[in-house]
């Protein structure tokens, strides 16, 4: 599933193409949707937004669209009236004068009225977003103290929309490792220091993937790789989905467990427990 990060790119390059201008027709696939179609047509395009993994495109009649990719959605950006020829089933058409956005293979798709944002059953329950200028390392340790979260486990936590929005599987993974923090570990049995560090990649690495395009290794030393012939998905984790790859600190393998449900990637020693 794309993450904070990948959907705030993915909402650059929508504003890029129909911010500013008048949308002359908005079509969507489903249904219930359509009485909108006319309400949004005509009306120009004022922001686009995200809150987490969700997108927010606004209109200047106060309705706006949400959207969340979920797992396999994706916004396409093409000249006017032009559709990519994929395997792919359309879900929203935005046109304009010169670009077109489209959302493919999504299914979470609304249209609000900008009162019905606080009682969206997704964005109502939100924690502060990583990729918010507002989001400060204060607020976050805030968060690691509320009695919501600080007997939780770290590592069901991080994804947790509620705790923080925008953090997925690699945001997770990377973070704990940063941080030099088993994903068994609780809010409430860190020392500050170790919060302070926890805090800080929360910060910092979905910041740098959002810049890079997705790279939360040292940037340096992805550079190098690269420079040596490494691919970019090789060379930007630093331990995601390096599952028996040395650990780039210690140069133990990097292990994968299965946590919550999700594949989880760690290096035993520099994340030990104690």
């Amino acid at each position: 599933m794309p993450e904070g990060p990948e959907i705030r790119r993915a909402a650059d390059a929508v504003a890029d193409c129909i911010v500013g201008r008048v949308a002359s027709e908005v079509w969507f696939a489903f249904e219930r949707l359509k009485p909108f179609e006319a309400q949004l047509s005509g009306v120009e395009v004022c922001a686009v937004e995200t809150r987490g993994k969700a997108m927010l495109t606004r209109f200047a009649n106060g309705l706006l669209i949400y959207s969340h990719n979920q797992l396999y959605g994706r916004w396409y950006c093409c000249p006017a009236g032009e559709r990519p020829d994929i395997p792919r089933q359309l879900r929203l058409a935005i046109d304009g004068d010169l670009s077109s956005a489209l959302l493919y293979s999504a299914s979470d798709i609304t249209v609000l009225h900008e009162s019905g944002l606080e009682t969206h059953p997704f964005l109502s329950r939100l924690g502060p977003d990583v990729l918010d200028s507002r989001t400060d390392q204060a607020l976050l340790l805030a968060c690691l103290a509320d009695r919501r979260f600080r007997n939780r486990q770290l590592g069901g936590l991080l994804t947790d929309q509620g705790f923080v929005a925008g953090l997925g599987n690699y945001l997770r993974c990377e973070i704990l490792f940063v941080a030099g923090l088993s994903p068994r570990l609780r809010p409430v049995q860190l020392v500050d220091s170790q919060r302070c560090r926890l805090t800080e990649a929360i910060l910092y690495l979905p910041r740098q993937s959002y810049e890079t395009a997705g790279i939360t290794n040292d940037l340096a030393r992805a550079h190098e790789l690269m420079a040596a012939g490494a691919d970019f998905e090789s060379a930007r984790f630093q331990v995601f989905r390096r599952e028996g790859l040395p650990c780039y600190r210690c140069g133990a393998a990097i292990v994968k467990q299965v946590l919550g449900g999700l594949s989880t990637y760690l290096c035993r020693q520099c994340q030990a427990v104690t």
